[in-house]
C-alpha cells in the first residue's frame, strides 16, 4: 500500500502544529513545506470534516519567540493559540550560529541555552497542547549516556526532565548510545538511522560507485560504530571491517583519552572503495586517522559517512586531507547547523533529511506506523536495484557503439579498395 493510501485511511490525531525552534528555522521551514503540498493534494475524506477543519492549511508552523533580557536570562512567548493541537517541536542542540547578548557581550548559544528554550517553549504551552513529541536530531547530552566513574549522568536527567514537562514522545536520530532510552521506559524515544540518504547521496554525486562486494567495504572507525557498518554492510551485501583505538587511560585531553593506536580487524581493503560510517564527526582527527590507515593498507577511494557534522576544528585539515587524496568525498546531513563554507566544499554531500522528517510527523499525526522509516531495507534495496539496472545499461550502450564503429570502419575499407579498384 501506498504511502499516500495509508494515510488517507488513518483520521488524525488532531490538528497539527510545528514548532520550529531558531536553531530549526532552516529544516523547519522546509518540512512544513513538504506537508502543505502533501495535505493540499491529498484527498483525505476527513480533510474537511468539523472535527478536521485544520487538516488543511498554508502553514503549520506556530510562531514562538525566545527573546532574552540583558542578563541573558530568556523566556518563552507563544503568539499564537495551541489549545487541543498535536505539537511537534524541533530544535538543533548544536547551532552555535546564534548569538545573544550578556551584559553588553556577544555569546555564542551552547547546548545547554538551547535545551533550556526548549524547556521554555514545552513550559509556555501550560498543557493546553492535546500531544507534545520533541524532534531533537543530535540528542542533547548524548556522548555522556554512562557513568564511569563519578560522573553527572547528564542525557538521562535531560530526558526525564522532558518527560515531566509533559512531552509524550522523542524522535532523535543515530544517538550515540540507544540504549539511554532506558531512563524513560514508559515513554517513546525514536531513534532513526539516515543510512537510505546516505546511499542516495553517494549514488547521486558518485555516479562510477559500485556497491557490491567485489568493489566496496564498509568500515567502522571504532567498536561503538560496529551495529551501523553490519547494518550498512548487509543492505549492500559487502564485506566489513572496524578499527579498535587503543587508548591511554592514564590521562584525560579536552574530556576524553587520547587515541594511541588504531588497530584493524578484517578482511583485505586492497584495490576497494571503502565507506567509513559514524554518527557525528567532531574534530574529525579520529577519522582522518582512519583513513591514513586505510590508505596505509592500499584501500581505493574513501568515502565518509556520518549524520552529524560538527566540525569542530574547521575545516582546514578536511580540505588538505582531500588535495593530498586521502579523502574523496564526506556525506553529513542538514539535520544540524551547516556553515556556508562546509556546503560550498568540493569534498562536501548533503544528505537532506527534510522529507524523511516531514513523513515522520505526518504519519505520527495520523497515528500512523512509523515501522518503515525506521528500518528502510526495502527503500535501499530498491534504490540499489534501480541504480544497478542503469548501470547495466550504461554498460551495454558503449558495447553497440564500438560494434557500429567496426561496422562503418569496415564499410570505410571497402569503399577505399573499390575506388582503387
Amino acid at each position: 500500500m501506498s504511502e499516500e493510501k495509508r494515510l488517507v485511511e488513518h483520521v488524525s490525531y488532531g490538528p497539527m502544529g510545528i514548532i520550529a525552534l531558531e536553531s530549526s528555522k532552516a529544516i523547519g521551514d522546509a518540512v512544513n513545506d513538504w506537508i502543505v503540498s502533501w495535505r493540499n493534494n491529498r484527498d483525505s475524506k476527513y480533510a474537511n470534516t468539523p472535527d478536521h477543519d485544520r487538516y488543511q492549511r498554508d502553514s503549520y508552523l506556530i510562531n514562538a519567540k525566545c527573546p532574552r533580557f540583558g542578563t541573558g536570562e530568556a523566556k518563552c512567548i507563544i503568539n499564537e493559540t495551541i489549545r487541543g493541537l498535536d505539537i511537534y517541536i524541533l530544535v538543533d542542540v548544536t547551532n552555535y550560529s546564534l548569538t545573544y547578548k550578556v551584559c553588553g557581550n556577544l555569546n555564542h548559544m551552547s547546548p545547554d541555552d538551547h535545551f533550556a528554550d526548549l524547556k521554555r517553549v514545552i513550559s509556555a504551552m501550560s498543557g493546553k497542547a492535546a500531544r507534545i513529541t520533541v524532534i531533537m536530531p543530535f540528542l542533547y547530552e548524548s556522548r555522556q549516556h554512562k557513568r564511569s566513574a563519578r560522573e553527572s549522568l547528564d542525557c538521562a536527567v535531560a530526558l526525564q526532565e522532558l518527560v515531566n514537562l509533559g512531552v509524550d514522545s522523542i524522535i532523535t536520530f543515530d544517538a550515540h548510545d540507544a540504549r539511554v532510552q532506558n531512563a524513560i521506559p514508559t515513554r517513546s524515544l525514536e531513534n532513526v538511522t539516515p543510512t537510505y540518504q546516505f546511499t542516495k547521496a553517494l549514488l547521486r554525486d558518485v555516479p562510477d560507485i559500485q556497491m557490491d562486494c567485489k568493489h566496496m567495504m564498509i568500515i567502522s572507525p571504532d567498536e561503538g560504530a560496529m551495529s551501523r557498518a553490519v547494518y550498512f554492510a548487509t543492505m549492500i551485501g559487502c564485506d566489513m571491517g572496524m578499527f579498535y583505538k587503543r587508548r591511554d587511560y592514564t590521562q584525560v585531553v579536552d574530556g576524553r583519552n587520547p587515541i594511541v593506536a588504531h588497530e584493524f580487524l578484517g578482511s583485505d581493503v586492497q584495490g576497494k572503495d571503502v565507506i567509513v560510517i559514524d554518527d557525528m564527526i567532531s574534530s574529525g582527527e579520529s577519522m582522518l586517522d582512519v583513513a591514513r590507515e586505510l590508505k596505509k593498507r592500499n584501500a581505493g577511494r574513501i568515502f565518509v559517512c556520518a549524520t552529524f557534522g560538527l566540525f569542530t576544528n574547521g575545516l582546514d585539515k578536511f580540505d588538505q586531507a582531500f588535495k593530498e587524496g586521502l579523502i574523496t568525498r564526506v556525506v553529513t546531513t542538514n539535520l544540524i547547523y551547516q556553515t556556508p563554507e562546509l556546503l560550498q566544499r568540493e569534498w562536501y554531500s548533503n544528505a537532506d533529511m527534510s522529507k524523511y522528517v516531514a513523513l515522520l510527523i505526518d504519519a505520527l499525526n495520523h497515528d500512523a506506523s512509523i515501522s518503515e522509516f525506521l528500518n528502510p531495507t526495502d527503500r535501499i534495496h530498491r534504490i540499489l536495484e534501480e541504480y544497478r539496472k542503469k548501470g547495466k545499461k550504461k554498460a551495454s550502450k558503449p558495447a553497440s557503439a564500438k560494434s557500429g564503429a567496426k561496422k562503418t570502419a569496415a564499410k570505410k575499407a571497402v569503399t577505399k579498395k573499390t575506388s582503387e579498384k
